[in-house]
């Protein structure tokens, strides 16, 4: 969608995903421990929400912590997992009043009921709001959502292999109702997926910076989708 921003005409995407990089080196750097990075980055998170529903765009998918991310220091996942539950409590004023609609993908069995509870509230209150439409992975990795797909495909009786198909396969799934990404964005240098979204963005442009997430902005926001901007999207054709 061609779109003023900032007096310059940029092809907004409908749909951005962003994969969170660098809180840790970013601390280090500072001379700090990994904990004070995730935290900044967490403030730089709220910022952006806002910028991007701005910008002009409708969905913002994030992606958190990983079903790997439980194999880092105990101490770090459990600071982690504070700044989710912090932000499950006391975010909701600024959702409702920001008209934001929030969702959680990932495999919400593997964290506390507390949290799984606080996941439902949030969904809940918010499933009516019509800004941007704003989607957490928490405890997420993309293989092991296809794979629990598949479980719930088989569960539902759907055992001929004739009758299967991508339609169907991505009802399946935990973003089942929301489009496809346009755009991945990942933060910090590093160049792969990581599990993240791999059936969803098959046909995803990518834009890689160096930038270290908590350094992250709206003018670097912009400037992902300036690069998008120039790309051209023909899905396997010419």
């Amino acid at each position: 969608m061609l779109k003023s921003v900032d007096g310059e005409m940029l092809n907004v995407p409908e749909h951005v995903a962003i994969i969170l990089d660098g809180n840790g080196r970013w601390a280090k750097k500072r001379f700090r421990p990994r904990t004070f990075g995730h935290k900044k980055g967490a403030e730089v998170l709220e910022q952006i929400c806002e910028d991007a529903w701005d910008i002009g765009i409708k969905y913002l998918t994030v992606y958190a912590f990983s079903t790997e991310n439980w194999k880092r220091p105990q101490d770090e996942v459990d600071t982690l997992m504070d700044l989710f539950h912090h932000y499950l409590t006391d975010y909701l004023g600024r959702i409702m009043k920001n008209n934001m609609r929030i969702r959680f993908i990932g495999d919400r069995s593997g964290l506390s009921e507390k949290m799984q509870e606080e996941i439902y509230d949030l969904e809940r209150e918010s499933v009516y709001n019509t800004g941007l439409h704003f989607t957490i992975a928490l405890n997420y990795g993309s293989r092991d959502e296809m794979v629990r797909a598949m479980k719930r495909m088989v569960r539902d009786g759907h055992h001929d292999p004739e009758e299967f198909t991508e339609e169907m396969f991505s009802a399946y799934l935990d973003t089942a109702e929301m489009p496809d990404p346009d755009l991945l964005i990942r933060t910090s240098g590093e160049e792969r997926l990581s599990n993240y979204m791999l059936w969803q963005l098959a046909y995803s442009e990518f834009v890689f910076t160096p930038v270290l997430w908590p350094d992250f902005n709206r003018e670097e926001l912009i400037n992902a989708i300036r690069i998008y901007t120039g790309r051209s999207r023909r899905y396997g054709g010419v």
